[in-house]
């Protein structure tokens, strides 16, 4: 991912306050025997500081990819927008260049495949405490409980977080006028996406700059 100096993040607080409302991504590891990369979209528990756990189905094709090489990207984007030529361009004329705004992050690291069954189990716990934090999912444990016969149908990742990609890429190399301008035509058009891409580029605005509204 490329990342200019004006689309990263100002420090590791941005990426973390934003990842920590955000909890599903796409885990990729490298093909095997020279195939294409293993895509996974999955859930996921970030701890906020350098662990991420996961679990999936025992069959599921990124295992074989993890044997033979564990280094792996967790990626997560959200807050798109599509920005038209016009409003890129002096006078709306149609000669401007289009961009695509968004925000992502990347987590790099190794991964740690968890089989044993107390193991799974605390990943799940973990993660439905996460997802269900008012407790109805039920005991998970590896004696007893509904989930007890289930552990051996899945195995556990835990990724050890070694490097962090964070790209917020919302025209930041413009000047103030442009961006609220561009912020005005999001909230007017009002597809899916702009709202949330207008959101983070007035956050980024305002950070930035302090001319955010």
């Amino acid at each position: 991912m490329l990342i200019l100096p004006w689309d990263a993040a100002v420090d590791d607080g941005e990426w973390k306050a934003w990842l920590a409302g955000r909890d599903f991504g796409q885990l990729t590891a490298n093909g095997v025997d020279g195939g294409p990369p293993v895509v996974v979209p999955t859930p996921f528990l970030f701890d906020g500081d350098a662990t991420v756990l996961l679990h999936f189905a025992r069959p599921n094709p990124v295992f074989p990819a993890l044997a033979a090489n564990p280094a792996v990207t967790l990626s997560v984007f959200d807050q798109w927008a599509y920005v038209p030529t016009t409003w890129r361009a002096p006078d709306d004329s149609p000669d401007g260049v289009p961009t695509q705004y968004y925000a992502a992050v990347q987590l790099v690291g190794r991964a740690e495949v968890v089989d044993d069954r107390e193991g799974k189990a605390e990943i799940l716990r973990a993660q439905l405490a996460h997802h269900q934090p008012d407790g109805d999912h039920g005991l998970v444990a590896v004696d007893e409980g509904p989930y007890r016969k289930m552990l051996s149908a899945i195995r556990g990742v835990r990724l050890r977080v070694d490097e962090v990609r964070a790209k917020f890429k919302y025209d930041d190399h413009k000047p103030a006028a442009f961006r609220a301008r561009i912020a005005d035509r999001l909230a007017e058009r009002g597809l899916p996406g702009d709202a949330g891409a207008r959101a983070q580029q007035l956050r980024r605005l305002d950070l930035l700059t302090g001319d955010g509204s």
